[in-house]
């Protein structure tokens, strides 16, 4: 199992299966748009797990993404905040999502981040996500407030 950076159109596809099961609210053609728009502009990255089965097949979807970009934030310094980890239904609990946030802390520590935040939704679909949060010794350290415009 390695972590892949998505750089192609065809790498963000494999990875839009995983993205799309954390945000059902878009659909593959405006993620793909909206992924290459936040990696141009955005300094956002989204990397994979990639796991070949056959030699010949990189068209599998990857079992597990995570989106995160590098920032400077007064309360926190050089932060790298990840927007999105997400693993297919399918392939949870097979230490995926682990395996990206060990992948994204040491990236964090080779740019010299002070910190690597997320946000996390509070509901119990979410509490085996908050459960790996602890684990990888993050803190609950806020609330997270939001307006709808």
């Amino acid at each position: 199992m390695t972590v892949v950076i998505a750089q192609s159109d065809a790498d963000i596809e494999r990875c839009l299966p995983a993205m799309l099961a954390l945000r059902p609210h878009l659909t593959p053609e405006k993620a793909l748009e909206q992924i290459r728009f936040q990696q141009a502009n955005e300094n956002f990255v989204l990397a994979f797990v990639e796991v070949m089965r056959h030699a010949d097949d990189s068209s599998e979807p990857a079992p597990a993404v995570v989106g995160y970009r590098y920032m400077t934030l007064l309360y926190s310094g050089k932060t790298l905040y990840i927007d999105d980890l997400s693993t297919l239904p399918s392939a949870r609990g097979k230490g995926y999502a682990s395996t990206l946030l060990d992948f994204v802390i040491d990236q964090a520590r080779q740019k010299g981040c002070q910190c690597v935040s997320l946000d996390s939704g509070q509901n119990p679909a979410r509490y085996d996500a908050h459960r790996l949060y602890l684990n990888k010794r993050f803190n609950i350290a806020s609330h997270h407030f939001k307006l709808d415009l």
